[in-house]
């Protein structure tokens, strides 16, 4: 079973969250925080494997909680989750950059939500695509040098052509079975070339990887 902590300080988005969550087969809701600090002391209290995460929240909002949450050891491994109706440029960056896997709005349909949450527990990671244009734009706005030092993104020239091929398509929003159908190899053929990607990056998730296709100058920000 997936074990999810929902954080949200409205008790109705998160009642709703929790009944949808409980109804899959293969996820139940061990916690339930109001605050940025609950977030913390729950996820730690319960163990979670992902953590459902607002960001507009009282005493400590949801970035901070995440950069908490990824950077103690005794929570390794578990993977946030930020679920927001504001998909605003500067969230997304932060979020990326506290460690968060995730980035989807509260508009998202139950069913992409149930799956995100699927995605993350298994080691994936994902933006939305209007998460994806917002970085995006942080970057055409800023440049790159506002994120320098995340990842070691020179080494990006050492992948080879269809890896190059593949982080391209994830920096554009692209899932795993996006680039199967796109490069017609199998899902799981698309999933092993963008996990040899992070690994030869040193990206932690997706997340990470967009962040350093974007550093690189591999893809750049423009209107498409």
């Amino acid at each position: 079973m997936i074990r999810v902590v929902i954080a949200d300080d409205q008790g109705l988005i998160r009642g709703g969250f929790k009944a949808l969550i409980d109804s899959a087969p293969d996820m139940c809701v061990v916690g339930e925080a109001a605050t940025g600090h609950e977030a913390v002391g729950r996820v730690r209290d319960t163990r979670a494997d992902v953590v459902v995460m607002d960001i507009r929240m009282p005493e400590m909002d949801g970035i901070e909680a995440t950069r908490l949450i990824c950077t103690d050891e005794d929570m390794a491994g578990v993977r946030v989750l930020i679920l927001t109706t504001f998909e605003l440029d500067e969230y997304v960056l932060e979020a990326v950059e506290a460690g968060a896997s995730g980035f989807l709005g509260k508009s998202v349909d139950p069913d992409e939500l149930v799956q995100a949450i699927r995605t993350l527990a298994a080691g994936d990671a994902l933006l939305s695509p209007k998460a994806t244009r917002a970085l995006l734009s942080r970057y055409a706005r800023v440049g790159v040098a506002e994120a320098a030092g995340v990842l070691d993104s020179a080494r990006l020239p050492e992948l080879t052509d269809r890896e190059r091929e593949v982080v391209a398509l994830v920096a554009h929003g692209l899932t795993n079975d996006d680039i199967a159908e796109r490069l017609f190899v199998s899902p799981l053929t698309a999933k092993t070339h963008v996990n040899r990607a992070m690994m030869k990056v040193g990206a932690r998730d997706r997340a990470q990887l967009v962040v350093a296709a974007y550093q690189s100058g591999l893809i750049r920000a423009g209107p498409s």
